[in-house]
């Protein structure tokens, strides 16, 4: 048993970048709900094997977020306890150029808010850079042997060390701290700039924006007190700060503010992100939509997380695990095609979902509403019973050998082997 590479590799190309949400922390009792789940699920499983293939690790990790992702929109729709129509009628902020500031509300769905904000974006936070000197990227100025310097936070110091061999260049040696930085989850990131000379120089890049008063950098490099160490910092250059860090700063509501990042919350109300500088004498509004468009925007979601099934399947479907993914989650639309379809939620004969908001809106406003809602209600709750059983069982769509089947009707210990299979990461590549 082993983790593969190739789906650790994968998982962060397709999936590092993912936004996480406040429903993807649990608390013990939930975390507990689906171990037990994965045991019950395990306990009578025969004993099988796994087909040597590269795709099956994909596999799993795409459905696996998909889940995820599902699950998150469910939860967040069913945060309000005030009756069925109330979860797909949650609020939905607006800004009104997403392209200088973009909104999310993040308060209670039963707070009577109907606040609205003029902001004014002066300067957008940036984070620390230094970018070392040029150097001829096919020779090399470094002497063969080992050096060291320290790198120095707001909160830690790391000593990095590194060794030149007589077959390096300038460009390979920048390489290699290029990856001790991007590798070591310092928060410093690292690059390889090239200029018209084709010298090349290493960029350092804060992964935190803004900074205090009480601090001059966010991160400060020092070479080690050898005379060696000194000189290749000397030729590196990346102790020198070539762009400091610098706070956001907005006018909200005709008063001035500051944030040291980005994206910062408003009253417990909305989370807001600043993406670009306001054209001078120019407010964005951040408020809330209608309800008809926060129905339409909440059910958008649901379908995008229920269509990611789709396509996930059809990514898949040349083999047996797309097939069977693809024909449990159209079951899932087509069983209630029909009402579906009367609300504004179209089925193509591929199974995608698309949202008719035309007829959504005549469906959610007429006096028999609460009927629409219903039918939202029950599809979602569909969907997420499958993304349920997909989470704690991704195995089941993978085509399998079986080896031995437990004897029925006799009580069985849980597996951990199974349990491993069941988180979906741990394969069996001797087959």
């Amino acid at each position: 048993m082993f983790i593969s590479k190739t789906a650790y590799h994968y998982y962060l190309d397709v999936y590092r970048d993912s936004a996480v949400t406040r429903y993807d922390t649990h608390k013990k009792s939930e975390l507990r709900n689906v171990y037990n789940s994965m045991v019950k699920v395990n306990k009578d499983s025969p004993l099988y094997k796994l087909r040597n293939d590269v795709n099956i690790p994909k596999f799993l990790i795409d459905i696996k977020e998909n889940a995820r992702q599902a699950k998150n929109v469910i939860s967040s729709l069913s945060d309000s306890t005030d009756g069925l129509e109330s979860s797909f009628q949650k609020k939905v902020a607006v800004s009104s150029d997403d392209g200088i500031v973009s909104a999310s509300y993040i308060g209670s769905n039963q707070d009577d808010i109907s606040h609205e904000y003029e902001i004014e974006v002066l300067q957008l936070a940036a984070p620390q850079s230094n970018l070392g000197n040029f150097l001829d990227s096919r020779t090399s100025d470094f002497e063969p042997g080992d050096y060291a310097f320290d790198l120095i936070t707001t909160t830690n110091s790391y000593e990095f060390q590194f060794t030149v061999n007589s077959e390096d260049t300038n460009r390979s040696i920048q390489e290699k701290l290029a990856r001790l930085f991007n590798t070591s989850g310092v928060g410093v990131s690292a690059e390889i700039i090239m200029d018209e000379k084709n010298r090349s120089s290493l960029k350092l890049t804060s992964k935190q924006t803004g900074l205090s008063d009480s601090k001059s950098s966010l991160f400060d490099i020092k070479p080690k007190a050898s005379s060696q160490s000194i000189e290749a910092m000397e030729l590196l250059g990346i102790d020198q700060i070539t762009s400091p860090a610098q706070n956001s700063a907005f006018i909200l509501n005709g008063t001035e503010h500051s944030s040291y990042s980005n994206t910062f919350t408003l009253n417990k109300e909305f989370e807001l992100t600043l993406h670009g500088i306001s054209p001078e004498d120019t407010t964005t509004r951040i408020g809330f939509k209608t309800s008809v468009d926060s129905v339409a925007d909440n059910l958008q979601e649901l379908v995008d997380s229920y269509n990611g099934f789709i396509q996930t399947g059809e990514r898949y479907s040349g083999s047996q695990q797309g097939n069977r993914l693809l024909h449990d989650f159209k079951n899932v639309s087509y069983t209630y095609r029909n009402n579906l379809e009367s609300i504004g939620l179209m089925i193509g004969n591929n199974g995608h979902i698309s949202v008719d908001r035309n007829l959504l809106a005549d469906a959610v406003e007429t006096k028999d509403f609460r009927k629409s809602f219903s039918i939202l209600n029950s599809f979602k709750n569909a969907l997420a019973a499958k993304a349920d059983i997909v989470s704690v069982d991704p195995i089941r769509y993978v085509d399998k050998t079986i080896v031995t089947y437990k004897q029925p009707g006799v009580s069985h210990f849980p597996s951990p082997y199974h349990n491993s299979l069941y988180s979906g990461m741990m394969l069996d590549h001797i087959c």
